[in-house]
Formats: structure tokens, sequence, C-alpha cells
């Protein structure tokens, strides 16, 4: 019997603009049922052309335009439930969360969830003679001081937030696909949404060219299946993919419990996003 303490798998497809909900509304899901249950789940997903803004981006002094900005370059905004600032989400970015029950994590500081994640990263890449490091690229798009670089180049974002009965270690990773064209979104967002306050704090003043994508930096042709395995394998390290577990996990999955819940986190997603809804409505 491994001594090892189990862990769950949750994936979601690649989530289209009609379940741009989704990720945000299983994040607390999934963080009340790991406390619940106290078993860690792991959490991967990706999104079809979004652009997720954090409720500060809500505030920019001509929101209406930075939205139309948004659209106009064929992608979608969406708020979501957590703080930060706007991120990139479409098929070459993995996002991969850590979800931990709250008694795992109330003797740590408050650092401990962004080494845990740095750790997790530096272990499925290596394979590669690179070094990950952690610190602030502030011309990066969502600037933060656990930004994760090679060669001075960030490639990945690392958030946490404590919801309910779990803590939630959450990542994203450019990986493949055009981050000059990611970045420029996101800068034209905010040079439409401040105009000449464009830089000014708390907004970032954005430079393209402060972020890659793994597979450049790595000189390798990576997928976004191909990291979740490397991932997976980083996680096996310390976890361990328990089956008994896992189905339970999966009969809550589809449990009448599930879809109220569900509902309710989809409505008050809808309030959070009434408007930039409205917005949207208004110039189509």
């Amino acid at each position: 019997m491994s001594s090892k303490p189990p862990v769950v798998l949750f994936e979601q497809p690649q989530l289209t603009n009609e379940k741009k909900y989704d990720p945000f509304i299983f994040t607390d899901i999934l963080a009340d049922y790991s406390g619940k249950h106290q078993i860690p789940i792991i959490h991967f997903w990706t999104m079809t052309n979004e652009l997720v803004l954090g409720m500060q981006d809500t505030r920019v002094t001509h929101l209406s335009d930075a939205i139309q900005s948004v659209r106009k370059n064929d992608y979608h905004p969406v708020v979501r439930n957590s703080g930060g600032l706007a991120v990139v989400a479409d098929e070459g970015i993995l996002n991969f969360s850590i979800i931990l029950p709250q008694e795992f994590t109330n003797q740590t500081s408050i650092n401990h969830g962004y080494e845990t994640m740095k750790d997790i990263i530096s272990n499925a890449l290596s394979s590669w003679d690179a070094t990950v490091e952690s610190f602030e690229v502030t011309d990066s798009y969502c600037p933060g001081e656990f930004d994760l670089s090679i060669n001075q180049k960030k490639f990945a974002g690392i958030a946490q937030r404590r919801i309910k009965k779990g803590l939630g270690i959450m990542i994203y990773i450019s990986i493949n696909g055009n981050q000059e064209k990611r970045g420029e979104l996101v800068k034209e967002f905010y040079l439409s949404g401040l105009k000449e306050d464009f830089g000014k704090e708390p907004f970032p003043p954005v430079n393209p060219d402060s972020m890659k994508n793994l597979s450049d930096l790595l000189s390798e042709d990576l997928s976004v299946e191909r990291v979740k395995s490397l991932i997976i394998g980083a996680v096996s390290q310390t976890f361990v993919f328990d089956k008994t577990a896992q189905q339970q996990f999966e009969m809550f999955l589809d449990s009448v419990e599930l879809k109220e819940t569900y509902d309710k986190g989809f409505k008050r997603m809808e309030q959070r996003n009434e408007g930039i809804t409205t917005i949207l409505k208004e110039t189509n």
C-alpha cells in the first residue's frame, strides 16, 4: 500500500465560449469537495480564444472601448471569480490547479502554495537543461511575484485562492501558439481602456516580448497533452492517483448535488459578468 497521499484528477476538455464560466464554477465546487473528503484534486482545463479578466480589469476608465478591442481580435472576454489581472486562455495555453484541503495547508506560509507549484513545474521539465526561475516580470500581463521564467522570459504565472474548505494553487502555462499575439491582445485591451493612462498602476505596461511559449524556450515542439502528462508524472512523485477515490469522485460529478451547486455557481458568474454582457449586447 502506498504511503503517498491519494489524489484525484479532473480534466475539462477544450471549453468553447458557451462554457466560459465552467472552470471558475468548478474551482469552487472542487475546493468544497476537497475539503469535505480530505483529498487533493488536480484540475486541467483549456479554453478557446478567451481573455480572462480579473475584477480590477472591469474598472478601466473606458471599459466599453476595451471590450470592443477584445472582440475585434476575435477573442471573448469573461470575468473570473477571483482577483488578479487579465490573462489569455486559448488552445495553446494549459491551465492547471492543485486544490488542497484546508487541513493540508493550515500550518504553511503564504508562499508555500507558490513554491509547491513551482516545484511541480520544475520537476515536470527536469528532462531539459533549463532552470525555472520565479520573479515578477513587471511588463508582462498579469505580473506577479511568482511568475515563472526561463532565460528571463516568462512562460507561466501562478495565483492562489483560499476557497471554502480548500486552497487552490493555479497556474497558466503558455505552451504553443502565437504568444506575441496574446501579448498584443492584452496590451490593446489596456491601451483602449486606459488611453493616456496606459501603464499606470495597478495596470501593467504590457510588453508582448516579455513572454514566450514553453515550446520556444525549450526548443521543443510541445503539445498541451504532453505537458499534462509531464505534470501528472511530477505530481505522482508526491501523490498517488487512487482508483477508489477517483470512482467516488466520478460518481459525485454525475450527482444531483453537483448539478444544484453548478446552477448556483452559474448564476453568480452571470451576475459577475453582467457589465461586460451588457456592453457586448450594445455593441453587436
